[in-house]
């Protein structure tokens, strides 16, 4: 197995087990992994429907369907914008902040032991590429 290969087969690996430990913890909330990406995007930004479909790969229906079950249960809110009275955004709760932290928190404590793997030298180092390689395909 070439360079690439072997980083590939890591990404991929990495990616499984992150998205177990995460699936799970949105389990424990009832709430779905695409759910729990949702909350962590507007928990810090307003954010249009259509752009979370984009930022998701999902079409706008069913992301509406998906702001609409949040906002049902006090997780997010639609507001108008200030800048464009004519667009609505979507924001998070006081609540959906929260339990985005709680998730957070629950996420780090579950993905400790592989983070810990890592020489404390080389931690930094590795976000960065990392974020170097979400950046490539428009996810930094």
């Amino acid at each position: 197995m070439d360079r690439e290969e072997r980083l590939t087969e890591a990404l991929v690996r990495t990616t499984f087990h992150v998205t177990a430990v995460m699936t799970r913890i949105a389990a424990e909330h009832d709430l779905s992994l695409t759910q729990v990406r949702v909350l962590g995007i507007v928990s810090d930004r307003r954010v249009r429907v259509t752009d979370l479909a984009a930022r998701t790969g999902l079409d706008k229906s069913t992301m509406s369907g998906l702001v609409d079950r949040a906002v049902a249960r006090g997780l997010l809110r639609r507001e108008r914008s200030p800048h464009d009275g004519r667009v609505v955004e979507v924001v998070a709760t006081e609540a959906g902040a929260r339990l985005v932290a709680e998730i957070r928190a629950a996420g780090m404590r579950e993905l400790a032991p592989m983070v810990d793997a890592v020489p404390p030298a080389e931690r930094v180092g590795l976000a960065r590429l990392l974020d170097t390689a979400l950046a490539a395909v428009g996810q930094g």
